[in-house]
């Protein structure tokens, strides 16, 4: 049993240790402010996001990128609060901004999907670039997507995504993991594997997109969006998947503010990983959750008497002391080290919470924008 112990305990370590240098491989983009030259897309999908979308528009408003160089596309998916009148309102008093907003229309198992697929056959540039109704954008967001691309000329760009205004233990808890999330998205890319990106600050060629057939293949998947494509875009040609590690175009969201919203959203993250082909990805989390249910297995050994709590201690300590590494690294690029004073009492609960998500992501569907999906 020891053995077994330390040997899950031994694989997590070197995967983490992959991740921490792969993070300082990818080297931190800064910008020279070349002159623009890339045409952008931007699609955001909402649905009754009225409570969000103010500070969404106001950001895009102050977008520092030339008026004539990208355009907006909104696509409502079935709001029935004011958010429609919001998105009208800002093209009422911006019009100088290219904006457009169009209906969903639903043609699969995922709304969100067909949304974006919706977008894109209306964009009329050759970069498309997807973010959330509940973000904020940073003034040289698409700066920065456009130097990269002069650059490195890549076809697919995942870039950074973070939780600000975050208090209290539960946000905290939610900025702690998100950063980890960043960690390991980052150092996968900087040991060519990417395994992982979020939507929510995502571009690629339009070419690309028709090229893997859009989302063919898990449409009947309520989210993934993001992920599906990665593989997709990795397999074709991963030297021209890359990663934008640039403080410039880090977006912003918040975190959720109950329990019961934050387990709904594991879940449906949770819910489509048995889906993914990239076998990395697989193993990375077959990994993470052995050493969560190990801890918590453990936990129990200890108190009948069967586990020395030496041997618990030892285990728990090197999770602990890895696990910290990788968000430090992370914290310190988003500038978020002053939250990581939640990181001690956080590392106890996550075993928990993380073999709780994958029990209820086994037994139970979940809900994603007032819509329930079965698993």
């Amino acid at each position: 049993m020891i053995f077994i112990c330390f040997g899950i305990s031994l694989l997590y370590v070197l995967v983490m240790a992959s991740f921490i240098l792969g993070f300082d491989r990818v080297k931190t983009f800064q910008l020279s402010h070349l002159k623009p030259k890339t045409h952008f897309s931007i699609i955001i999908a909402f649905r009754n996001e009225e409570k969000r979308l103010p500070p969404l528009l106001e950001s895009i408003v102050n977008l520092n990128y030339p008026n004539d160089h990208f355009e907006i596309i909104f696509v409502d998916d079935e709001s029935n609060d004011t958010s429609v009148q919001l998105v009208r309102s800002m093209l009422a008093n911006n019009r100088h901004l290219n904006v457009t907003l169009i209906k969903n229309i639903r043609s699969s198992n995922s709304p969100k999907k067909d949304a974006i697929s919706l977008g894109i056959s209306e964009a009329q540039y050759d970069w498309i670039v997807t973010t959330d109704a509940d973000c904020v954008l940073p003034k040289y967001w698409l700066e920065s997507f456009d130097e990269f691309i002069q650059k490195r000329l890549p076809d697919f760009i995942a870039a950074p995504i973070t939780y600000v205004n975050c208090h209290g233990f539960l946000q905290n808890f939610q900025l702690l993991d998100v950063l980890s999330l960043q960690g390991a998205t980052i150092g996968g890319f900087g040991i060519r594997k990417p395994f992982l990106c979020n939507g929510a600050n995502l571009a690629y060629k339009k070419e690309l997109f028709k090229t893997l057939n859009g989302f063919q293949g898990n449409k009947e998947i309520a989210s993934g969006d993001d992920v599906f494509l990665l593989e997709k875009a990795t397999k074709l040609n991963a030297n021209k998947v890359h990663y934008l590690k640039c403080q410039d175009a880090v977006v912003a969201t918040s975190a959720l503010t109950s329990w019961s919203e934050l387990v709904e959203q594991r879940v449906r993250w949770a819910a489509k990983t048995n889906t993914y082909k990239n076998w990395f990805g697989k193993l990375v989390g077959l990994i993470v959750l052995s050493l969560n249910a190990l801890l918590i297995s453990c936990v129990l050994l200890v108190i009948i008497g069967i586990m020395a709590p030496l041997h618990l201690l030892i285990i728990f300590l090197v999770k602990f002391s890895i696990d910290f590494l990788l968000i430090f690294k992370t914290a310190n690029f988003f500038n978020q080290k002053n939250h990581l004073k939640h990181y001690y009492i956080s590392s106890f609960l996550y075993p928990f919470f993380s073999v709780i998500i994958i029990f209820l992501t086994v037994f139970k569907g979940f809900k994603w924008k007032d819509r329930s999906y079965k698993k």
